[in-house]
């Protein structure tokens, strides 16, 4: 009786804070990614050379990055000439919103002075690490095995990877209080911002973030920067979905190209920057390497469980995968310079890009549905379908071209043959004459005198006999 009241007991306490339970969703930005999906693609998910945060702390394999996260600090600590205490203290402030951004933390880490010595130590090596992108770090020795020019080449990429991991990030939060400290809260968020980017795109053009969540925020940002009347300008009709009607599924690169689709670079790097018009698809340029299969898993997995995040990622990763269905579709699209290859084969990236997609689903209001629906309409028009069967039927082998040729060639020739034996026929013979043409005039001597027929001559073997007179004697 006494574990059945205390069981209403929680249940009533529960029911009063459930007014603050949307508040508490919106708190959360770093997730535990569930056994279902992680089991895909364990390495995609769990960092291999270096751990940020809670979820991952302690790993064996990452222990020895441990002793260069400490060096990092009395590095960080020494150039900025201020204690640690001022640090921790300012952190301490703001130590319960730090917690809240963790999805699940476990009871080692209720601890508010293990959880902070933690945040410090991970802290200041990251910004150590995306400081190295822009700064040059003269305070750490040449033969540095993180921080020289070697450690750049061999162990900053691999850094990168375990940094765009979603279980692997620290609030952003947490770096924006230690560059407040640091610089006497001369630098704005933007700051931080544009290290990050510095440090993950050294190549893109740094642009207003406003508020990000964390680095892998930070780069999924990056990737769908608005375009002028595109993206978050360009309004959607809201749509009631009640089925599925083949308009989300559209043809392979190869089965577009030959249905006339013509395919170009889009003029920016936004994945969202994809349009189609005039029988033209524009898609942005896409490098794949050994790390694009982890980073874009994790940014699916961010928008999976982050509410409000949005989708743009899971749908351009949803289009690249109807398009591609085989090493042809990535080898057209290489050769229009959408896709550049540092992985390997071709087969290798139509692989990839067939295994991203698995066990996601596309929101029905997703930004690229439109895109869609004109692709499928320029295909079902009867010219482009003919065109495409045309191609399909007499254009998928070299024996089928030759075939086709062939028949033309003889086509041509016996029609080229039949023009030729009809031609003189109505070339030379005179025209048919009717009633009604009028006739050459007749002399009118000819028309008087009866026609004279020839003398019959006696042929000399015979007798000519004389007729009989009767009166004669």
């Amino acid at each position: 009786m006494e574990e059945l009241e205390s069981w209403v007991m929680e249940v009533n306490g529960k029911l009063e804070s459930m007014e603050r339970e949307k508040e508490e969703w919106m708190k959360r930005s770093i997730y535990r990614i569930p056994g279902c999906i992680t089991d895909l693609n364990k390495k995609a998910y769990k960092p291999q050379v270096v751990s940020f945060g809670p979820y991952h702390h302690g790993d064996h394999h990452l222990k020895p990055m441990e002793e260069h996260k400490q060096r990092a600090l009395l590095h960080f600590l020494k150039r900025s000439q201020k204690p640690l205490n001022l640090f921790l203290n300012s952190l301490a402030q703001e130590v319960t919103k730090l917690k809240e951004c963790y999805d699940v933390l476990d009871p080692v880490w209720q601890d508010d002075n293990k959880f902070l010595q933690l945040m410090i130590l991970d802290g200041c090596f990251m910004l150590e690490v995306v400081r190295s992108a822009t700064h040059t770090m003269l305070d750490y020795a040449a033969n540095d095995p993180i921080f020289s020019n070697h450690g750049k080449v061999h162990i900053m990429p691999f850094i990168k990877r375990d940094m765009l991991m979603l279980e692997n990030q620290l609030p952003m939060q947490l770096l924006d209080i230690l560059v407040a400290v640091d610089s006497n809260r001369t630098k704005d968020q933007e700051f931080v911002n544009k290290l990050i980017l510095k440090f993950c795109s050294p190549n893109t053009p740094i642009l207003s973030m406003g508020c990000c969540l964390h680095v892998l925020d930070v780069y999924r940002k990056s990737l769908l920067r608005d375009i002028p009347g595109h993206g978050s300008q360009r309004k959607r009709k809201p749509r009631n979905i009640h089925h599925n009607d083949g308009d989300d599924i559209i043809g392979s690169a190869t089965e577009l190209n030959e249905a006339g689709i013509r395919f170009k670079k889009s003029n920016t790097v936004s994945l969202k920057d994809i349009t189609f018009h005039g029988g033209v698809l524009k898609l942005p340029v896409v490098i794949v390497d050994d790390a694009t299969e982890s980073m874009f898993l994790n940014l699916i997995a961010f928008e999976r469980f982050h509410v409000g995040a949005g989708n743009e990622v899971t749908s351009f990763i949803f289009f690249m995968d109807n398009i591609i269905d085989s090493d042809k579709d990535v080898a057209l699209l290489h050769s229009r310079g959408i896709i550049q290859n540092a992985l390997g084969s071709d087969k290798a990236v139509a692989n990839l890009f067939n295994s991203l997609s698995k066990d996601i689903t596309l929101d029905p209001d997703s930004s690229l549905d439109e895109v869609h629906k004109k692709v499928n309409r320029y295909c079902k028009k009867a010219w482009n379908e003919w065109r495409a069967n045309l191609i399909h039927t007499y254009f998928r082998n070299p024996w089928a071209i030759l075939s086709l040729i062939a028949a033309i060639f003889l086509f041509a020739l016996t029609i080229a043959q039949t023009v030729y034996t009809v031609y003189p026929f109505y070339h030379d013979s005179p025209p048919p004459c009717c009633k009604s043409c009028p006739q050459p005039p007749i002399a009118p001597s000819v028309l008087s005198t009866p026609p004279i027929a020839p003398p019959i001559l006696p042929s000399p073997k015979h007798k000519v006999l004389q007729p009989f007179n009767q009166s004669h004697p």
